[in-house]
């Protein structure tokens, strides 16, 4: 096996390497091509260090990430990935991958690193494990049939409390222009993404970045739903995308809100009113991702007739309130 650092050709690779070993979470090289494009440009200055593993023929085995995630922010915490086709495991992709990581952790002077396997792998588990990780957090990814889901279960509910009006992101802009609309977006966002649990402290978030969402192909506006005050505020919102590889598949951004108006069923209604919206647009699916310590929102789910998929767990190595790895 030969190590090498990727490159921009790379990507096709990549992402079959991805589709590979999670179907279920496959992606295409456009959008990864996009996510590191816009992890580079983030104003916070992120690390990003990909490589990948070639057979003696030449051919992309496997690949392997180091990279920062600016809304956990820390110098010296990474989030590492190894990825080995299943076909070609068992051949030594997965460890020198892992020493080309490990060497440029040492390289970095990390003192915190984040992985994530999935419950259902426990090679990958334990490929962590023997490295020193231990288990943090888990989440769960929930998929929703929407041939199975019967809104008349849940007349009325999806009618907001008096005072507040649905509107989507296309339709505040519409209203309000372009420029406020986004500025009430992000400030909704900013507010209920402080209670989403996490591994590490959340940084700020900056508004010239959050921006860039726009231009993501899976972004839609028509599917960020928000429910407006009187007065123009945002109360809460909850997000729709398009999902890289399946047309018939929609993923669930940030669902939040504000503290004020919290235990009125206005996170209900947004939801079903989201799920209404995904019948329109002809899809058969709806997911989502929450902590398993999110009790609220898992619950909510459930209710929903979300059905939990095999959790993710993330596994931690070190902490930045210590030494070096």
């Amino acid at each position: 096996m030969k190590v090498r650092e990727a490159t921009d050709t790379d990507f096709p690779a990549l992402a079959e390497v991805q589709g590979a070993v999670w179907p279920d979470h496959a992606t295409t090289a456009e959008t990864l091509a996009h996510e590191d494009a816009d992890l580079r440009r983030h104003p916070i200055g992120a690390h990003l260090w990909r490589v990948v593993a070639e057979d003696s023929a030449g051919r992309v085995v496997g690949s392997g990430s180091l990279m920062q995630w600016p809304g956990m922010f820390h110098p010296d915490r990474y989030h590492a990935e190894v990825l080995v086709r299943p076909e070609d495991r068992g051949r030594g992709a997965g460890r020198v991958l892992a020493a080309a990581l490990e060497a440029h952790l040492r390289e970095c002077g990390a003192r915190e690193v984040l992985a994530t396997s999935r419950e259902d792998c426990p090679e990958g588990l334990a490929f962590l494990s023997r490295r020193g990780f231990g288990e943090h957090m888990r989440y769960f990814a929930s998929a929703l049939t929407l041939a199975t889901f019967d809104p008349a279960r849940w007349a009325g509910a999806e009618r907001l409390p008096e005072g507040l009006r649905l509107r989507s992101l296309a339709d505040l802009v519409a209203e309000v222009g372009e420029e406020a609309a986004w500025r009430a977006y992000f400030d909704v966002y900013r507010a209920v993404r402080a209670d989403v649990p996490r591994a590490g402290e959340a940084t700020p978030l900056d508004f010239g970045h959050f921006r860039t969402r726009a231009e993501d192909e899976r972004f839609w506006p028509e599917g960020v739903l928000f429910a407006v005050t009187e007065d123009g505020e945002v109360a809460a919102l909850t997000e729709l995308y398009a999902d890289a590889t399946d047309p018939t598949r929609l993923q669930t951004g940030l669902t939040g809100t504000r503290q004020e108006w919290r235990r009125r069923g206005v996170g209900l209604a947004l939801k079903l009113a989201a799920l209404r919206l995904a019948r329109e647009r002809g899809a058969q699916s709806v997911w989502t991702d929450n902590a398993s310590s999110n009790a609220p929102m898992l619950g909510l789910n459930g209710r929903l007739g979300f059905v939990r998929q095999p959790a993710w767990v993330e596994l931690r190595r070190g902490r930045v309130e210590e030494g070096t790895l």
